[in-house]
């Protein structure tokens, strides 16, 4: 397929931070994407919460099963709009790295923690393991990615800029650090692969938590007459299929649903280009507002999903449980190891214990790492039982 002129080409790739020789068989994004499925954090998504903790299900989504159908939506939105499938999917595939164990909740109590120690984000915490976290190679720290890669991560949700209507908090550090190195041109728009691949990650949480919340029996068909947009799916599926068994409703209902978003982003992307007329790249980062996106309707549709979600799913007691849970677990063991730093693992122990920020960051840095249930087992071990 030859790629728009507007597409990210690997012949034109700004290189990586440590120069390499190219590899005979792969160009550099492929290189990338290659580097991040061989990661021990892309192994660790296996067992990340998503919604619902892995043991309480083997069919709910984890961290790594969401990225898996991030990847396949972007590569699906890149192919038909002629841009770099294999950055779009490498993005796809890393931008949940940096997430805790047990999801939103597991941040929100190690952030608490680190306040005053710089704080904790997960897009941040992304870049720390792609850069220096990740120690595979012999020749430098992380995976030594391409600019492309990094910038199209770190942006995926949009510029960063120090003060504007949508950022509710600064910039964080190791971002800033890293940019200071290597300059990501945080204040333009990100590639339109990292964009298509941000959306794509909408899609994928909206109707996989949709099904996940069913198969749980959090949700009921009959809740999405309070949400007409999404009832109609339910009911056109029903009429075409009245002989389906519920599991195949739900299934064929998502399925639909899906298709309509990505075709929803599709034509308004393509819209959004011909006005455009974009000729490379840079057009589309310097375009000051992204150029993906979705119709004014589904785009309305998807906020009223999402604040659907947050009250019947996100806020339900059983979540709330294993929010409370999770609080208790990253909580109480980041307050045991900054009591006692030294019973961290020999390569998780900073230099100097008596500098409490950096101390605080190798201890954030461990935890994160951890899925749920290695969190649970050192809890256990350390501090007595959290039985699921």
């Amino acid at each position: 397929m030859e790629l728009a002129a507007f597409a990210c080409s690997p012949a034109h790739s700004r290189g990586r931070l440590f120069p390499e020789n190219p590899a005979t068989m792969r160009d550099c994004f492929q290189r990338d994407r290659d580097r991040i499925i061989h990661s021990a954090a892309f192994r660790r998504l296996k067992y990340k919460t998503q919604v619902f903790v892995n043991h309480e299900g083997d069919h709910y989504r984890t961290r790594l099963t969401h990225s898996l159908e991030v990847s396949q939506i972007t590569r699906t939105l890149a192919r038909v709009l002629r841009v770099n499938e294999d950055l779009a999917e490498g993005m796809a595939l890393a931008h949940d790295l940096g997430h805790t164990p047990f999801g939103h909740a597991g941040e929100d109590a190690l952030h608490e923690k680190m306040q005053q120690y710089g704080g904790f984000d997960h897009n941040e915490q992304t870049l720390r393991l792609l850069t220096d976290l990740e120690s595979h190679y012999a020749k430098f720290k992380g995976l030594n990615l391409s600019w492309e890669m990094l910038e199209g991560l770190v942006k995926h949700n949009g510029a960063l800029l120090p003060v504007s209507p949508n950022r509710k908090k600064p910039i964080p550090a190791y971002i800033l650090e890293f940019n200071a190195r290597w300059d990501l041109e945080l204040h333009t728009q990100p590639s339109l692969e990292a964009q298509l691949a941000s959306l794509a990650d909408d899609i994928a949480y909206n109707c996989h938590d949709i099904e996940d919340g069913l198969r749980a029996g959090i949700l009921h068909i009959e809740d999405f007459n309070a949400l007409p947009s999404l009832a109609a799916f339910f009911q056109e599926t029903r009429e075409k299929y009245p002989e389906a068994t519920p599991a195949q409703h739900i299934y064929e209902s998502i399925r639909a649903l899906m298709g309509i978003l990505i075709s929803d982003l599709l034509s308004t992307t393509a819209e959004n280009l011909a006005t455009l007329q974009p000729e490379s790249p840079d057009a589309i980062r310097l375009s000051g507002k992204p150029t993906a996106a979705f119709s004014p309707p589904i785009a309305a549709m998807l906020l009223d999903t999402k604040a659907f979600l947050m009250a019947r799913v996100y806020r339900h007691y059983t979540v709330n449980r294993m929010t409370q849970r999770a609080h208790r677990v990253v909580q109480g063991l980041f307050d045991f190891f900054m009591d006692a730093p030294d019973c961290l693992p020999p390569e998780w122990q900073p230099a100097h214990f008596e500098d409490k920020t950096l101390t605080a960051r190798h201890i954030a840095n461990y935890i994160a790492g951890m899925t749920d249930r290695y969190a649970l087992k050192e809890y256990h071990k350390l501090l007595g039982d959290v039985t699921p």
